[in-house]
């Protein structure tokens, strides 16, 4: 009975402990406050939209084929952080990085079997939002 009032409540409750990935704890007790992954992984829900990730190149970010991106079009990309870009007009999702001197871009795979996309004059850069999260499921076999 309880596992349906769980599965049926849109906003599941949060564990009150973390799941330890070692030796399991016996005292594991979960609290009543809901959480709501909307509230979670969303910050401003105007300049929010979700893509699905689509091949292997950043693969070594943690992010997988069919993955589920939260990008933030209101946030400025720092070296380093993840972005949605569109570069000669094809939309790729990278690692960023301006270089402080030049001020030269360039967009770096999660994955070593990939190049770099450096910048030369003539190449049409856009940046579409920065990714703020990445939502993977498993597969569940029943």
């Amino acid at each position: 009975m309880e596992k349906e009032n769980i599965l049926s409540n849109p906003n599941p409750p949060l564990m009150a402990s973390p799941a330890v990935c070692g030796f399991p704890s016996p005292a594991e007790q979960y609290i009543d406050t809901p959480l709501n992954l909307h509230d979670l992984l969303v910050k401003k829900p105007a300049a929010t939209y979700f893509v699905r990730a689509e091949g292997d190149s950043m693969s070594g970010a943690g992010i997988r084929s069919g993955d589920i991106l939260v990008v933030d079009r209101s946030l400025e990309p720092g070296n380093g952080t993840i972005v949605i870009a569109c570069v000669d007009n094809e939309f790729t999702v990278k690692y960023f990085y301006r270089d402080e001197q030049t001020g030269a871009i360039r967009l770096v795979p999660g994955n070593r079997k990939y190049r770099s996309i450096v910048f030369t004059e003539g190449m049409e850069l856009k940046i579409f939002g920065v990714v703020t999260a990445c939502i993977h499921q498993f597969p569940v076999r029943s």
